[in-house]
């Protein structure tokens, strides 16, 4: 029997799109635990820098937070995304530009999963969040335009 080695870009490259969905821990959180990371991009394959946005289960610190900018945070149930176990949202106020490599080194050292596509009608409304966030640089906002 042979066996195959698919590179580990191959991993990250294979299936991105947007929507695609990242789970992996990252140094930007105070957390040292996995989140989940949703791409979106409109071109994430040809973009060089893939815009993210993390969902989180504290819900109510994340709303109070950002209380005076309500529409720039999406709610997100295990209806909408069966792989969340509890309710989430996500800042879109704060996204997180990642390269293609970041990930797969992520990958490569066994912090990064791919995880299924998160719905296309959710990813709209993060990327109408996002654009209404004044918070986020024009620059990146073109990713999701």
């Amino acid at each position: 029997m042979v066996k195959i080695s698919i590179p580990p870009d191959a991993y990250i490259k294979g299936p991105l799109r947007p929507g695609s969905v990242f789970y992996f821990p990252d140094q930007e959180l105070t957390s040292p635990e996995p989140h989940y990371f949703i791409v979106l991009n409109i071109n994430p394959f040809t973009d060089d820098i893939l815009l993210l946005v993390c969902s989180s289960s504290q819900c109510d610190a994340v709303k109070w937070r950002r209380r005076e900018f309500p529409e720039t945070v999406v709610d997100i149930s295990p209806a909408d995304y069966t792989r969340f176990t509890k309710d989430s949202v996500v800042d879109c106020n704060h996204p997180f530009p990642r390269t293609i490599a970041e990930l797969v080194k992520k990958y490569d050292d066994k912090l990064l999963k791919p995880m299924p596509p998160m719905p296309m009608n959710i990813v709209e409304k993060l990327r109408t969040a996002m654009v209404k966030s004044d918070l986020v640089t024009e620059e990146l906002k073109d990713l999701i335009r």
